[in-house]
């Protein structure tokens, strides 16, 4: 058995709009320092229910993201079980195959840790905080008619099969000198949202 997963994605870099990773373009300063959570509201994983719970993640992608060698510091939700944590790590290391292995093949390396994450779409606007690392807060764009504005069959996506709503963050604080990661504070740069559906 392998992973049915449902949820929601909140993402923000320090790119301009929108962020060329997913058209697969160089990052706009050279690098791109990023972080994103993934709220699952339903999903088992190898039998385990991990619904309610959520994953975030700091990365250092050292140039064009086709390359891959990122750098990355994935954070379990610390509400976890030593049994859900277990089953976590499996599916977004890449072991159990899938959307998130094709995601993972671009990592060189994935550090692991548990923190207290906080994750809430309100009314388009998307906040999620991993404390004392992460702190955003974006609205996505919508067009002449209200909707949201989407991206479809970008080269790249931490979302593989879903589209991804283009958005804007208020800001993005990132304290991560601690993992030997530069830490990050701007406004107004790129974010994303989505929903996902993963199963293997």
């Amino acid at each position: 058995m392998g992973y049915r997963l449902e949820g929601k994605l909140l993402e923000v870099c320090d790119c301009n709009v929108l962020c060329p990773c997913w058209i697969g373009e160089d990052p706009d300063p050279g690098t791109c320092d990023a972080s994103q959570a993934y709220h699952i509201e339903r999903g088992e994983i190898e039998g385990v229910d991990v619904s309610g719970l959520t994953v975030g993640e700091i990365d250092h992608i050292p140039g064009n993201i086709l390359k891959g060698n990122i750098l990355g510091i994935f954070f379990v939700d610390d509400r976890a079980t030593a049994e859900q944590e277990a089953a976590i790590k499996r599916a977004w290391s890449g072991e159990l195959g899938g959307p998130l292995a094709d995601v993972a093949a671009l990592y060189s390396e994935i550090r692991w840790e548990r923190a207290p994450i906080t994750f809430t779409v309100e009314d388009g606007r998307g906040t999620y905080i991993i404390e004392g690392v992460v702190e955003t807060e974006m609205t996505p764009y919508t067009g002449p008619t209200g909707a949201v504005t989407t991206l479809h069959e970008s080269i790249f996506s931490t979302i593989p099969g879903s589209p991804a709503y283009i958005a804007k963050s208020d800001y993005y604080r990132r304290t991560s000198a601690q993992y030997d990661f530069p830490d990050v504070s701007v406004k107004g740069r790129n974010a994303i949202q989505g929903l996902f559906a993963f199963e293997v």
